[in-house]
């Protein structure tokens, strides 16, 4: 990773446009350095504190593409070190989650909390009644 991006790769990094990097800089909320020639340069670490922030503010959905979602209630969370799993009983489907414990935890999953299974799979296993 580099030490500092220009302006254009930063905005582009960040997905928005020079003119807000500009913005930003005016209001305060991004610190930019000039180099000897005044060109304006972003440091990597103002780069990667904005996108670890837009992380934490997760916008809701307005559309997606799977069509399995199952509303339900969470039963049981167990977390280990890095992994974790979440059941969620959705009518008579029990779904179970395989996600990291970071994931469970900034969401603050627990048993008794409404939540929505979203299946998207790639494949599809069939089996016969015994």
């Amino acid at each position: 990773m580099p030490e500092t991006y220009r302006i254009g790769e930063a905005a582009e990094l960040l997905g928005v446009r020079v003119e807000t990097i500009r913005r930003w800089e005016r209001a305060g909320k991004i610190k930019v350095r000039r180099t000897g020639g005044r060109q304006r340069v972003v440091p990597a670490a103002e780069v990667a504190r904005l996108l670890a922030a837009r992380r934490h503010k997760q916008q809701p959905v307005a559309a997606g593409s799977a069509r399995n979602r199952f509303a339900g209630v969470i039963t049981e969370v167990r977390k280990d070190t890095i992994v974790a799993t979440v059941e969620i009983l959705a009518g008579p489907h029990r779904i179970l989650a395989l996600t990291t414990r970071e994931a469970v935890d900034e969401l603050g999953l627990r048993p008794g909390v409404d939540a929505v299974a979203v299946v998207k799979a790639t494949n599809v296993i069939v089996e016969l009644p015994a």
